[in-house]
């Protein structure tokens, strides 16, 4: 699934990514890690993997990554 990022913080390694009907869905550091980033800025398009509803409802990200063509 495509997203894009929308917030990160480098020192937690989580952030948050705006699904494409504009859903905001958190991601934590175990699913930043699993995609071998480094770094996301605001604005970058991702690709995503996620796992039924969590807790709130909203899916559970497990891999975030860059989407590429």
């Amino acid at each position: 699934m495509q997203a894009t990022s929308y917030t990160y913080d480098s020192e937690t390694r989580c952030g948050s990514v705006l699904l494409d009907d504009g859903t905001p869905v958190e991601f934590d550091s175990a699913a930043f890690d699993a995609g071998g980033l480094r770094l996301l800025r605001p604005g970058q398009r991702v690709r995503i993997e996620t796992e039924g509803p969590g807790e709130d409802g909203t899916p559970r990200i497990t891999l975030v990554t860059l989407q590429t063509l």
